[in-house]
């Protein structure tokens, strides 16, 4: 049974920072993609970050040069670095995983809240 958990999120003011992990288990996503989505309260979920082969990666305009995506294959966790945290960042973030870099996400984690004050 493949599972994605994250962890790290929480409360922080605006400008401040938080680290996201997600361990996969039961399967690895090394020849695969693994990535982050969030869902902002009364919106659909949006694509934040995704990250394949060793270090390939592609980022939401809204999140550029701010936020960092890495991933630790031998661990099986990606991890999304997030500096300069705005109020629009407030939103459950889920961590998502294919099989196959171009097919479809096939695997979701329960997601995290990361709330930003203002």
């Amino acid at each position: 049974q493949v599972q994605l958990v994250e962890s790290g999120g929480g409360l922080v003011q605006a400008g401040g920072s938080l680290r996201l992990s997600c361990v996969a288990s039961g399967r690895t996503f090394s020849s695969g993609a693994m990535g982050w989505f969030r869902q902002a309260p009364g919106k659909e979920r949006e694509f934040v970050a995704r990250i394949w082969r060793e270090s390939t990666t592609l980022y939401a305009d809204s999140v550029k040069g701010r936020f960092t995506i890495s991933r630790d294959n031998a661990k099986n966790t990606v991890y999304l670095q997030m500096n300069g945290l705005k109020p629009d960042d407030t939103a459950v973030y889920y961590c998502a995983a294919k099989v196959v870099v171009t097919g479809t996400w096939d695997y979701w984690g329960q997601g995290t809240q990361v709330t930003v004050s203002s």
